[in-house]
């Protein structure tokens, strides 16, 4: 009998063949994954040097503000230049803009120019690259990979995105307490160099399709076009689901006392819980590229979600409260992959931009607005009741939709239809 070690790992761990098969993906991997990090570090920083000029946790909480909006307004409005001009040009000049920030970062600091206003105004400027920089960048993924790879192509993006929130803030925290605040502005700017080198080396990525000689791409128009395709709308709506009726993130800190009886580390802990689920499901996500019901996968898994929160609200003891958010984290991971395909596989060339867009627009969005009816509910309420009622009413709406769009259940990958 042949060994069966190597197969049951690639059927288990994370599908490394998009990385094999194509350079270009290869490269603009890498360089997402190391400068994600950096920006992570960055993100840690600004917050601490915040809350170093004015010791106000008020303070920090406006950096959240000041990204949130730009990045809602202009993940639009990226999505539409992203389906006009070279998307390559346009993640080029985009992650020189936010490499350019993180030196205006590091020459402050090195400057001794502590003002809140300039790193507001920092903050604000890159989360507007970031949001002209992601459309272009996930519109790319398509052209560089066969169909049959996306699902393994938005695992390892998982990868990247929780594994640099994990580590980029330990990293930013480290050299912040060693060298202060400009060295870690500066490596992020060193960071950017992986980005800057991978956008340099693809080819030229014009959209393709009926859209690709226009003048101007009209966001209405992505609008529009998502208001006839029911699966993709799903794929929003179900996300949705989860971020707004499901997400106890405000509650961490009134949950680590009352419930566990912790501080503030049993809060890190529960804040780290999820990510870490997510980062094990993408490692352990070989398994994925073999579903084609993206559909009814991403049912279950928002359903999953919703049942883990649930479970997590009933439970008071910390270490089985901690696996169950780990498990809900697992969940978003395999909801995330099969909603990203879906958006890749499904939308035409010259509308990629501007959908990805809306995506930036749901994924930034949910969440805060998530938080806030969490918090919400709990002044009003309780904890318990937040977070249990909050896990039941994610499942009950996704169930409701499913049963609202029964299409949606039955998409084939090998058949993609919006």
């Amino acid at each position: 009998m042949e060994p069966q070690g190597p197969v049951e790992k690639r059927r288990i761990l994370a599908d490394l063949t998009p990385l094999r098969t194509s350079v270009d993906y290869r490269r603009l991997w890498a360089g997402n994954t190391i400068s994600w990090i950096g920006q992570a570090m960055t993100a840690l920083a600004v917050s601490l040097q915040v809350y170093d000029i004015t010791h106000s946790s008020f303070s920090v909480g406006l950096v959240g503000l000041f990204s949130l909006v730009p990045l809602v307004v202009f993940g639009l409005y990226g999505g539409a230049i992203a389906d006009t001009v070279d998307r390559r040009k346009l993640g080029l000049y985009s992650s020189l803009g936010s490499c350019g920030l993180s030196v205006a970062l590091a020459a402050g600091a090195f400057a001794g120019f502590h003002h809140v206003w300039f790193l507001y105004s920092v903050v604000a400027l890159q989360a507007v690259c970031g949001a002209l920089n992601s459309p272009a960048r996930s519109s790319m993924i398509p052209r560089l990979l066969p169909p049959e790879q996306l699902p393994a192509a938005n695992a390892l993006s998982s990868i990247t995105t929780t594994g640099g929130t994990m580590l980029g803030p330990m990293l930013g925290g480290l050299i912040v307490g060693l060298w202060g605040y400009q060295a870690a502005y500066a490596v992020d700017a060193v960071a950017f160099s992986a980005s800057l080198y991978a956008m340099w080396r693809l080819p030229a990525m014009r959209p393709e399709g009926s859209g690709a000689g226009a003048k101007r791409a009209s966001v209405l128009d992505g609008l529009r076009f998502l208001a006839t395709r029911p699966n993709l709308r799903m794929t929003f709506f179900s996300d949705l689901c989860a971020m707004v009726f499901a997400h106890p993130r405000a509650l961490f800190p009134a949950v680590a006392v009352v419930w566990f009886g912790g501080d503030a580390k049993t809060v890190g802990l529960l804040v780290a819980a999820p990510a870490v689920g997510a980062l094990l499901g993408a490692v352990f996500s070989g398994w994925l590229g073999r579903i084609r019901r993206h559909g009814l996968a991403i049912l279950f898994a928002v359903a999953g979600w919703g049942t883990a929160i649930a479970v997590f609200g009933l439970t008071r003891n910390l270490w089985l409260g901690l696996f169950f958010l780990a498990v809900a984290g697992c969940a978003d991971t395999i909801s995330m992959v099969f909603r990203s395909t879906m958006l890749q596989a499904a939308v035409p060339d010259e509308m990629r931009g501007r959908l990805q867009g809306v995506f930036i627009v749901v994924v930034a969005g949910g969440p805060r607005l998530g938080d806030f009816i969490a918090g919400s509910v709990g002044d009003l309420g309780s904890p318990s009741l937040a977070v249990v009622g909050g896990g039941i009413a994610c499942v009950v709406a996704v169930g409701l939709l499913a049963l609202r769009w029964r299409g949606f259940a039955r998409y084939d990958a090998r058949a993609p239809e919006a």
